[in-house]
């Protein structure tokens, strides 16, 4: 177990309330009279998530998508953030992207922190939303029969990040999809977004819903099938993945990749094997 993983374990002898979801989800989930509120926390460290030469606009616009991918992965509608900031060089930059992002999803800046320090950077988000339908989706609502599902296409981060041209954006400026989120939460049983990798990812809803997930290698959409290991791996997609009856009928496009069966030794297989244990599942601390 990684010490990210070992430490996370630790705490959830910390998170008893319901709303917490046993840390076991994208975000807290929190009923408030005839309102079901989520809210979900991220962190964003330079030389770590962004590089150190990052436009410090396009660090602002990721800090604030990435959150917002999360209520995306709960079918939520965002109503505000709050944002700590760490000063340093180009503060206006980072002001311009945060403008540009909260304007291009009409979300409200409703307060945080400002900070002075050394060393690398460090930014964090928390991001407040209303789920548009409930009960919410949950990592943990998989069952065996169901089919499993990811919107678009995986590795455009990764390509924009090698500097491969045209994929830039991906890697910049990531794009929630939170009207898809909104549009399938009705319709899934469990639901996530691929932010560590598709099979990183993938493991975890599993083990959250004590199933196994068995991917199909030649189904799953990618962007270069000449880098098909790193594209399942790399992370920083922001897709939809999500689990559903097989004969469901979706509003949004997504493509089938696989199907949920009965708890197993492995919570992943890949084309009915463990996926290759010499390289690591996607990203971790």
């Amino acid at each position: 177990m990684s010490a990210e993983n070992t430490f996370i374990a630790s705490l959830r002898a910390l998170a008893k309330a319901p709303e917490a979801r046993g840390l076991e989800d994208d975000a807290a989930v929190i009923n408030l009279g005839n309102q079901t509120l989520v809210i979900t926390h991220d962190t964003i460290v330079e030389g770590v998530h962004v590089r150190d030469t990052d436009d410090p606009a396009d660090i602002a616009w990721k800090l604030i998508a990435v959150n917002l991918s999360d209520l995306a992965a709960k079918g939520a509608r965002p109503l505000g953030v709050l944002v700590s900031h760490m000063l340093g060089e180009d503060d206006d930059r980072f002001v311009l992207g945060l403008s540009e992002v909260l304007a291009h999803y009409d979300v409200s800046l409703l307060g945080g922190d400002t900070v002075g320090g050394a060393g690398r950077r460090v930014w964090g988000c928390t991001a407040i939303g209303s789920a548009a339908h409930c009960p919410v989706p949950d990592r943990r609502g998989a069952r065996p029969g169901d089919a499993i599902f990811v919107t678009g296409v995986l590795g455009k981060a990764m390509l924009g990040f090698k500097g491969v041209r045209g994929f830039e954006p991906a890697y910049l400026r990531p794009k929630p999809l939170l009207d898809e989120g909104i549009a399938l939460a009705p319709h899934v049983s469990a639901m996530m977004d691929v932010s560590d990798g598709l099979l990183l990812d993938a493991a975890r809803m599993a083990r959250a819903s004590g199933t196994v997930f068995d991917l199909q290698r030649a189904c799953i959409p990618v962007a270069a099938q000449s880098r098909f290991e790193d594209c399942i791996r790399w992370g920083d997609d922001y897709q939809l993945l999500f689990t559903a009856p097989s004969n469901a009928v979706f509003p949004t496009a997504a493509t089938r990749i696989g199907t949920v069966s009965e708890n197993g030794t492995a919570p992943l297989l890949l084309d009915g094997s463990p996926p290759d244990a010499s390289r690591p599942l996607g990203y971790q601390h």
